[in-house]
């Protein structure tokens, strides 16, 4: 558990690293590629070891024994902190390339970066409410309802 304590830890202040950066630095010219090519990169090869690596470092007693397929079925998946812990880096990842999305689409629209960072702390906190905050301020800033 200690050892899924500290890669929580890493990987959340790891992340914290690509959103300082999305959020303070967005026009640096090292900004994504640092993000992207780091901070995600290492972030995936965390979630691929933990997920088809990392069952070695299972406990007997909280074993991964659910499945995709139902809620119970994913609630029992949940149980084990190796799962969590990947879980949790997954939304890291996703969220953090979500993040990316958003500055690249704003920049698309001319979409100012101070309008962007209620959206981008809202993804950090809470994904999918994150994205839909950025695509409700694009729509009323450039009357598109467009989502592609």
């Amino acid at each position: 558990m200690k050892l899924y304590q500290t890669l929580f830890t890493l990987a959340s202040r790891f992340a914290i690293v690509g959103w300082a950066l999305l959020i303070a630095l967005p026009m640096w010219q090292y900004t994504q590629t640092i993000t992207i090519s780091i901070v995600v990169i290492m972030l995936c090869a965390l979630y691929s070891y933990l997920v088809f690596l990392g069952k070695r470092h299972d406990d007997p007693e909280t074993k991964a024994r659910g499945h995709f397929w139902s809620l119970s079925g994913v609630m029992r998946l949940f149980k084990s902190p190796r799962v969590v812990l990947a879980g949790w880096i997954h939304y890291l990842a996703f969220d953090l390339m979500v993040g990316v999305f958003i500055l690249n689409d704003a920049a698309n629209y001319d979409i100012n970066h101070w309008l962007l960072i209620p959206c981008l702390l809202l993804t950090l906190m809470f994904g999918p409410a994150g994205l839909l905050a950025y695509f409700c301020l694009r729509g009323v800033l450039t009357g598109e309802l467009t989502f592609m």
